[in-house]
């Protein structure tokens, strides 16, 4: 009996899994985790997580990240795609564009790209652009549009 719960346990331990980068610490290729990665130095290359990525305030990553939640602090050269969440903070540099059926970016955050908000898979849901013309807040870089208004 012991046994039969061994594969539910290996399981439950690798989606818990947390793999780190620390500071000072540099990663070149693709990292690919059953669970969570966290990045707080830097990494050259492609990230895919089953779980979630979080990049740290002084962590950097040259490459497409994939995973199912992310949390940007640092900065990120290359697609974001999160197939629940992304969360955008304060203190994010992003040069790439960002997919997601939930996008989080708060105030002070940079992203230089697109922003793809919608199903993942399915067709996205669209947003009504300005009516002064304007190409939309991504594109510009520093405005912010959105459906409230303050």
């Amino acid at each position: 009996m012991a046994n039969d719960h061994h594969g539910e346990s290996a399981a439950r331990e690798a989606s818990s899994t947390v793999s780190v980068v620390g500071p000072g610490m540099e990663v070149t290729g693709e990292i690919k985790c059953d669970g969570t990665v966290r990045i707080e130095g830097r990494v050259e290359g492609s990230i895919e997580a089953t779980k979630s990525v979080v990049i740290g305030r002084d962590g950097t990553v040259d490459g497409d990240i994939t995973t199912r939640d992310i949390v940007v602090a640092g900065s990120v050269a290359g697609t974001i795609t999160g197939q629940t969440r992304v969360e955008l903070q304060d203190t994010c540099k992003v040069e790439g564009n960002v997919h997601g059926p939930r996008i989080k970016l708060d105030e002070g955050g940079q992203v230089d790209g697109r922003l793809h908000m919608g199903h993942m898979g399915g067709g996205s849901r669209s947003t009504t652009p300005p009516k002064d013309g304007a190409s939309g807040a991504a594109e510009g870089g520093s405005s912010s549009t959105g459906s409230r208004s303050s």
